[in-house]
């Protein structure tokens, strides 16, 4: 992702990206978070699903398995890790169009999406270019077309805002951790912006919202 014009990769150094895997799968519950931010898309056959920050490419992959006759493409700043996510899915047997392309300058045709989905990705932007992230993806989602976001929120309890208070100073999770992703969603346009669920992890609680494209 762009923090001032600098592009940080994940895990925010190069040399760490063997571990982004493993730390997702055991520090914060991948499967289950992935698993349930895909149940609250609700896709059906023929959709097309972009999975925004797609990363390693293991949500991308997931929702491909799970629905093998929606059209899923991954997009993601690093190519490096796109490398990765096309290995990934090689190996799984499953046919994904990887993109590259950083998430405030996407480089689809308006209103080309029915969903979008995005896990863990927004904490990485910088205020301006989340805003600028909510409004591509309003552009490129169809009328009635829904956003899915699972990343780090507000905390609701003891533990995780002791958690927070620590991570709120790493990259750019402040504007998550104050609870202001749906202001601005909102102030980008969507409508009916909730919270569904929250979990905790072990490096703070992870928020699921959905937004939705007036029809």
């Amino acid at each position: 992702m762009s923090n001032a014009g600098r592009y940080i990769p994940a895990l925010s150094f190069r040399r760490l990206l063997p571990l982004y895997d493993p730390l997702l799968k055991w520090g914060m519950h991948e499967e289950l978070f992935k698993r349930r931010l895909i149940e609250q898309a609700h896709i059906q056959p023929g959709m097309r699903v972009l999975d925004l920050g797609c990363g390693t490419g293991t949500l991308t992959i997931l929702i491909k398995q799970l629905q093998p006759h929606a059209d899923v493409v991954g997009v993601d700043g690093d190519k490096q890790i796109l490398d990765a996510a096309r290995e990934k899915a090689q190996q799984a047997g499953v046919q994904i169009t990887w993109d590259h392309s950083l998430a405030n300058d996407l480089p689809y045709n308006a209103q080309a999406w029915d969903r979008v989905l995005s896990s863990l990705v927004i904490h990485h932007l910088t205020t301006e270019n989340k805003r600028r992230a909510f409004h591509e993806v309003l552009r490129v989602l169809r009328p009635g077309g829904v956003y899915h976001i699972v990343d780090f929120g507000k905390p609701r309890s003891i533990p995780m805002r002791l958690v927070s208070g620590i991570m709120r100073h790493l990259e750019q999770t402040q504007d998550n951790f104050d609870g202001k992703l749906p202001v601005m969603l909102e102030a980008a346009g969507f409508t009916q912006i909730t919270e569904s669920a929250q979990i905790g992890t072990i490096f703070g609680p992870l928020s699921f919202i959905r937004a939705i494209k007036r029809s």
